[in-house]
């Protein structure tokens, strides 16, 4: 068994997230060696208790992870384990992130410039028109549109970025097996074309209200924020506004009409202190220096990151950082700069391979 193969069927074990994947790493030293271990090993390894340890030894062992890369290869689906190094930084980032990515298309280094646009299956034409305008424009400017794939307010925001001819990424509540709803299988082979699906399931998970929670975190973890067009009270688009404000992410709202239900989420997300977005302008002001890194035509940051020269603010912050780690919380207490702007600039130093973010948000010079 490889170690890949061995991940997998932890992956695809109950109870088996991240946190408890690196705790039992941490005492066995691989994969493999998880499941070598027996009940009385992994019983004593502290937070693991009976129903776990048998699940590691028994539950697992059923597990045909032959039939699961077979069909991921067959899908043309790429498994990215935690540690690989093409699993997305900015969501190793996050306090869960998924132990394995499913992605189907390609995730691009540059796709750390992401804005997420989000809001409600059933929504009015002006929420259609506005999430599409807005994922255009975005994408015009160089950020990655993600998005959910589903009904309303989420297609129009992929439709509007692949319009542009820009970049777009697709987290889905399911497998990548079964691409939901069906309704958007032909969007759903655009997005590919110009970005990516994406799933933290395993292959033939099917869609189920349970998982979608989850996803959210990850639209919002793969973003710089999230734009909310339409949403009612007890809109999903609410939950992953929720993720990004956990995540240190900007919440971005647009106002509708009062008397429009699918405006109430948006207007309560503004009075809890969402920036009220009326022009693309309002969200690439908040991106603070990222802005000035995002233009039109060829010399845009998703065309060549090398070609973009350090401004004085990504110079104070690249001052700060040496060999030993420095927390994100330091530099912000250093520099008296906003945390949007400080974490934007972190990003692009990233990206322009000045920087390395290890665990804990802690970053050193590359």
């Amino acid at each position: 068994m490889t170690e890949l193969e061995a991940l997998l069927r932890l992956n695809m074990t109950r109870g088996i997230g991240i946190r408890t994947y690196k705790t039992l790493l941490e005492r066995f030293g691989s994969s493999e060696a998880i499941l070598d271990a027996s009940r009385t090993e992994l019983e004593a390894v502290p937070g693991i208790g009976p129903k776990l340890a048998k699940a590691v030894v028994e539950e697992s062992r059923t597990i045909d992870i032959g039939a699961e890369i077979e069909l991921a290869g067959q899908k043309g689906v790429q498994i990215l384990p935690y540690t690989s190094e093409h699993y997305p930084k900015h969501l190793k980032a996050i306090y869960d992130p998924p132990l394995v990515l499913y992605v189907k298309g390609s995730i691009l280094e540059t796709d750390i410039l992401a804005l997420a646009i989000v809001g409600a299956r059933r929504c009015t034409y002006y929420g259609l028109s506005q999430a599409e305008r807005f994922a255009r424009l975005l994408a015009q400017k160089g950020l990655c549109i993600i998005s959910g794939m589903a009904r309303g307010i989420d297609a129009a925001a992929h439709r509007g970025a692949i319009g542009s001819k820009g970049r777009t990424i697709a987290v889905l509540g399911c497998g990548l097996g079964v691409i939901y709803p069906r309704e958007n299988i032909e969007l759903a082979e655009q997005i590919v074309q110009h970005g990516a699906l994406v799933s933290e399931f395993s292959m033939k998970t099917p869609p189920d209200f349970r998982n979608f929670p989850p996803r959210n975190r990850l639209i919002s973890g793969l973003s710089l924020g999230v734009l909310v067009v339409e949403s009612s009270l007890k809109s999903g688009s609410l939950i992953t506004a929720q993720w990004a404000l956990e995540q240190g992410k900007e919440v971005f709202a647009i106002p509708g009409a009062i008397d429009n239900i699918y405006s109430r989420g948006t207007h309560k997300l503004i009075k809890e202190g969402a920036k009220l977005v009326e022009d693309v302008s309002d969200i690439l002001q908040e991106l603070g220096p990222l802005a000035e890194t995002l233009s039109d035509g060829e010399t845009s940051l998703a065309n060549d990151p090398r070609n973009l020269a350090l401004n004085s603010q990504e110079k104070k912050i690249f001052s700060l950082l040496s060999s030993s780690p420095k927390d994100i919380d330091e530099i912000i207490h250093i520099t008296q700069l906003p945390t949007s702007v400080v974490t934007s600039t972190l990003l692009i130093l990233e990206i322009k391979k000045l920087a390395k973010q290890l665990s804990g948000k802690r970053f050193v010079r590359a």
